[in-house]
């Protein structure tokens, strides 16, 4: 009994004794962007294979839209994009007028206006007194409420994946007294195939084998330090076959110049430009084929999407496998895509959890990822987020009891 009773004072420590516990296990959060569930029954990533029988493992439903800075900004704020203000990987806010954030504009992207509306976990661990370390996850690089993690990356995709598992057990090399308590690391190579190619592709394949190699160096490497590591390992979204034969062209319903297309592709973000409000509404929100138009304010509410003002004024869903488009495309259609409605089987993402604060041999039934957060905060001895849209409720079958 006293046994189990230090073991478990050593999974979770008080968030006021972390700080000088030295021998409490690293938590690390492993992004794989564009890691849907059932890749991990293709057979060609035994590590992560591994990881999962040994711990915990679901697959995750994904915030809508199915996009990576919004469901990254979910995963580790347990708020849905609604309520963490990532509402898409292109957004506007009427405090901003002209204003498009975006993923290319870096002046948009890096500015703290825009992620303000919720607390990353490495913000609240760092007010705790715990040292954390973020390689490049969305949003890590930005001054939270005047706070960064200790250590963080500005996103670089030259930095090969080999140059990022690197980074985190030079980490974890450290004495325990500047060793991260927490630590992100953020691999983007598997959609980038899924994307060109498909996600039935052999590039796909080969890049779930590559990234399969680097989680094992990881694994490997803090187990010859003498590290003891909580891996939690998740996607932000699926991905979905498309073609350029299944193509909704906005153009060929009302001229572009009436417009403002935020984003498009599996979902459209479209606010009316001024005056043209009746005519937009008049076009758009009547039934078309492959598409499904709806005022913000009339989403479904299983969306939980549309109250933040800086959701568009016209939420465009495609049909699976459709792409909604105005004009031409800057990326080749054929290959595969995101943001589809999240209850779509194939947006689903991974999640493995195993280490020694998780169960062996657990999957769990389909959850939301907002729960992730709450997980995250448990393992790190922290204390729940009542307000939080994610419940550690939905996933506590993961810890170890």
């Amino acid at each position: 009994m006293r046994y189990i009773l230090l073991v478990l004072a050593l999974l979770f420590v008080p968030a006021g004794l972390a700080a000088r516990e030295t021998t409490r296990p690293v938590t690390v959060l492993v992004g794989i962007d564009g890691f849907r569930s059932d890749y991990l029954e293709r057979g060609v990533t035994p590590r992560l294979a591994a990881l999962a029988n040994a711990g915990a493992t679901g697959a995750m439903r994904p915030s809508f839209p199915t996009k990576t800075f919004p469901n990254h900004f979910a995963l580790v704020t347990g708020y849905r994009p609604d309520r963490n203000g990532i509402v898409g990987n292109a957004m506007i806010d009427p405090r901003r007028p002209g204003v498009v954030f975006s993923l290319g504009n870096a002046a948009q992207a890096l500015d703290p206006f825009w992620w303000g509306e919720a607390e990353p976990v490495w913000i609240t661990a760092e007010k705790a007194g715990l040292r954390t370390a973020t390689m490049f996850w969305p949003g890590s690089e930005v001054a939270i409420g005047g706070r960064r993690p200790s250590d963080w990356m500005r996103f670089d995709q030259n930095v090969a994946n080999v140059q990022r598992v690197n980074t985190l057990l030079d980490w974890l090399r450290r004495p325990p007294s500047i060793r991260p308590a927490f630590a992100t690391v953020y691999f983007d190579t598997v959609d980038t195939a899924g994307h060109r190619f498909g996600p039935d592709s052999a590039e796909v394949n080969a890049a779930l084998a590559e990234v399969d190699a680097r989680v094992g160096e990881m694994v490997d490497g803090a187990a010859k330090l003498g590290v003891a590591i909580n891996w939690v390992i998740v996607a932000d979204h699926g991905m979905r076959q498309t073609d350029e034969a299944r193509v909704i062209q906005l153009d060929t319903l009302i001229d572009r110049a009436s417009m403002v297309v935020v984003e498009a592709g599996p979902y459209a973000a479209i606010e009316p430009a001024a005056g043209t409000d009746e005519r937009v509404a008049k076009a758009l929100l009547v039934p078309h084929e492959h598409m499904t138009c709806t005022r913000k304010e009339d989403l479904p509410e299983r969306l939980h999407y549309g109250k933040n003002p800086r959701v568009a004024a016209i939420i465009c869903i495609a049909e699976a496998g459709w792409t909604i488009l105005s004009g031409p495309s800057p990326y080749p259609v054929t290959g595969g895509a995101h943001g589809y409605d999240n209850a779509d089987p194939e947006m689903l993402a991974l999640f493995i959890a195993s280490g020694p604060a998780f169960a062996r041999g657990e999957t769990l039934p389909v959850f939301d990822n907002v729960a992730v957060a709450a997980l995250l905060r448990a393992v790190l001895g922290l204390p729940e987020d009542a307000d939080a849209d994610g419940k550690l409720a939905d996933v506590k079958a993961a810890l170890r009891h």
